[in-house]
């Protein structure tokens, strides 16, 4: 098998990219052949199940950088690629694994890629599980496969509202996780990105690498919380945003959603949806959001799995005239769903 050799000169996104003009993109329709990536019994480290993966273009190829959990249910990340971004080979051993003592027991999870135009680092952010506290960590590598590992950017003072399925709140000392990031500077000098799994959050950097919250009070740092039914337990960054084309300096950004219930979606069913973001008024949240999810579960096993009723996304890339948005299906198996450009 040839494996992919990445360097700093190598060249990411599509060779005919078209920036999308208007919110939302889509609508998406689900590969009549997922899942397309499934765990491989005989390799320890994905024994288990493999889903909720990340993706970039990189040389004429899809990298997907996913979540591969062992039959302990130790997570890592594992690396695909392909040629058509649909029909993947995967490498045989994981990227990304537990080295820290704040990644003991839970591992690595749900990784998200981006690459610095200037330095041409790949970024990632992923959340480190001690199976205690989830704590957002990041890591750089310039060829994909050797990484460098940053502390969590955590406080020690930051307090998480959880809400129940059961319309309780939980507080959650020092938890942060599933960090979406801008690529480009704030007209302010920074840059952002969106951060949570219950409400959702803001942190700045002024290199892509190192990371602070823009505020410490939890109200003052909100950026979204729960509007409509399916998303009123929790909304989730998904992966990076992606910049409009039309005059403005909006930005279309793809999160995940789960539900109390009512309406025509199950209690704790997770689904994906889009948020449209003015950059230049950030910290005014969003501009406006979808009053329905883009994909829910529908499949046997996206409704039947390690987790029932779930469809989650953590990458979307356009790629040979497609946009492709990739999704963990029952957090079991990694699924993908397509729209024209």
């Amino acid at each position: 098998m040839r494996i992919p050799v990445i360097s700093k000169s190598s060249v990411d996104g599509d060779a005919n990219y078209s920036p999308p003009k208007a919110f939302p993109i889509g609508p998406f329709t689900k590969y009549a052949h997922n899942p397309i990536l499934k765990p491989n019994p005989d390799w320890e480290f994905e024994s288990g199940y493999l889903y909720n993966a990340s993706a970039i273009v990189v040389d004429g190829y899809v990298f997907l950088l996913y979540r591969a959990q062992n039959k302990q249910k130790e997570s890592s990340v594992g690396l695909a690629w392909s040629e058509d971004g649909f029909q993947f080979k995967k490498y045989h051993k994981p990227i990304i694994w537990a080295t820290e003592p704040w990644e003991q027991g839970g591992g690595i999870e749900d990784p998200r890629i981006v690459r610095d135009p200037k330095s041409k680092l790949f970024i990632v952010t992923y959340t480190a599980y001690d199976l205690s506290t989830a704590r957002l960590c990041v890591a750089t590598s310039e060829d994909l496969f050797h990484w460098k590992k940053y502390p969590s950017f955590v406080p020690h003072y930051w307090q998480d509202l959880a809400r129940t399925s059961d319309n309780k709140t939980l507080i959650r000392n020092e938890w942060l996780k599933s960090g979406a990031i801008f690529t480009e500077r704030n007209k302010d000098g920074k840059y952002y990105m969106i951060w949570g799994d219950s409400d959702l959050h803001l942190a700045e950097s002024d290199d892509l690498v190192h990371w602070s919250l823009t505020s410490g009070d939890f109200n003052a740092n909100k950026f979204a919380q729960p509007r409509f039914n399916f998303e009123n337990k929790l909304i989730e960054s998904g992966p990076a945003p992606i910049k409009l084309n039309n005059g403005k300096n909006q930005w279309v950004f793809f999160y995940n959603a789960s539900t109390t219930g009512g309406e025509d979606i199950p209690r704790e069913t997770y689904t994906i949806s889009e948020m449209l973001i003015d950059y230049d008024h950030i910290r005014d949240g969003p501009v406006a959001r979808l009053e329905k999810p883009i994909l829910k579960p529908e499949q046997r096993n996206e409704v039947e799995g390690q987790v029932n009723k779930v469809v989650f996304c953590e990458g979307i890339v356009q790629f040979k005239g497609k946009w492709l948005l990739y999704y963990g299906q029952g957090d079991s198996e990694l699924g993908v769903a397509y729209t024209d450009v």
